[in-house]
């Protein structure tokens, strides 16, 4: 997919090796106007400052992965049409 779009990573990292903290997710969310939560084949689109940690985070209490940031645009979980439609 990244190929596809020809789009270049600028940051990568694992989220099962280094998760997120809920300190680095709120800078995340003060860095970005829009935030596309999927989950499943749904994906919503809100406001970074309606957005809750807990409205990104999957049924185990972490971070849904992946968490795609291009500009002003923060995607979390997968969503292959989401993703192509920000790449």
């Amino acid at each position: 997919m990244l190929d596809r779009n020809k789009a270049v990573v600028a940051a990568e990292r694992s989220a099962r090796k280094e998760p997120f903290s809920d300190k680095e997710v709120r800078e995340l969310l003060k860095q970005v106007d829009t935030v596309v939560i999927a989950k499943g084949k749904k994906a919503n689109r809100f406001q970074a400052s309606e957005v809750k940690l807990a409205d990104i985070k999957g049924p185990t209490g972490n971070y849904r992965a992946p968490i795609v940031r291009r500009g002003k645009t923060l995607v979390v979980g997968f969503s292959p049409d989401t993703l192509d439609e920000i790449l």
